[in-house]
């Protein structure tokens, strides 16, 4: 292994970050788009000495890139890939970074990490929130969609039919419906500090106020970069919007049950213990 190589790893390694996307103001949606939904884009505001170039953020990208410049210059750059890294802030920040610095049409062949790769906070203006579009498929891969040859087609409709329909709702931030099959489900990141969105969630559910409409029903949560991400298995059938109101609605009875600092009595905290067996963390 190079000298190159080894510095490399040992800048991975040290780079443990909880929430890589905090500070950001889009940090839930970010959280979102790297572990919930199959297909979606963000324009990036960036600061600097990039501010005029145009990136897109996005879910994945073909046989997961990191990123790729397109050949008018403007940038991918996805979110989920099969990179690991102990702070996903500075991995989508490299990936940017070389996509940044290379020839229009070219792929960047080294996105890793290094000393002084910058966290994404650093590039982008953290305080502009991003405008999340959620796609049916994965068709803004392609740069000219009236070339693509019949293989280009044939691995578009591949990817598209594992893709899960999925919508954002428009009325909480970062909250996801999608039909799996079988089943459909409401994901919802969440921006608060674990304990006390946990202590809240045990209030709501001991009191059996933690649905989101007639026939929903709170599950668990998912731990994620450092945020957790209760989750609702929802009627099939019915299409995100119906939810609306539900999530509005929930949203007022957390907010409440947050600012509530009274101990939890005997039933919130066996709830509390109930809900905290069902989580997942995934990174």
């Amino acid at each position: 292994m190079s000298k190159a190589s080894r510095a490399r790893r040992a800048a991975e390694r040290e780079s443990f970050v909880l929430r890589p996307f905090e500070g950001l103001a889009s940090e839930c949606d970010l959280v979102a788009m790297r572990e919930i939904v199959p297909a979606a884009t963000a324009q990036l505001k960036l600061t600097g000495e990039y501010a005029d170039r145009t990136v897109t953020a996005c879910t994945v990208l073909p046989l997961a890139l990191p990123c790729l410049t397109r050949s008018d210059g403007s940038v991918l750059v996805a979110l989920q890939t099969q990179v690991s890294a102990g702070d996903a802030s500075r991995q989508v920040a490299a990936a940017l970074l070389a996509a940044l610095n290379i020839e229009p049409g070219a792929t960047p062949t080294d996105v890793g990490i290094t000393p002084d790769t910058p966290p994404l906070q650093k590039l982008v203006d953290p305080a502009v929130p991003l405008e999340i579009t959620v796609h049916d498929g994965f068709e803004f891969w392609v740069e000219n969609p009236d070339e693509m040859t019949e293989e280009v087609k044939q691995s578009l409709e591949q990817a598209n039919s594992a893709a899960p329909p999925t919508a954002r709702l428009t009325s909480v931030p970062a909250a996801y419906w999608s039909d799996e099959g079988e089943r459909a489900w409401v994901r919802w990141v969440m921006p608060h500090d674990e304990y006390p969105l946990l202590n809240a969630l045990a209030r709501l559910h001991a009191a059996r106020v933690d649905a989101i409409g007639d026939g929903t029903r709170y599950v668990g949560a998912f731990r994620c970069h450092g945020l957790l991400a209760p989750v609702w298995e929802v009627p099939k059938g019915a299409p995100a919007e119906e939810f609306e109101a539900g999530v509005t609605a929930f949203q007022a009875r957390l907010d409440e049950a947050l600012a509530n600092t009274e101990p939890l009595t005997a039933v919130e905290r066996r709830a509390r213990d109930g809900l905290a067996s069902r989580q997942l963390t995934i990174r």
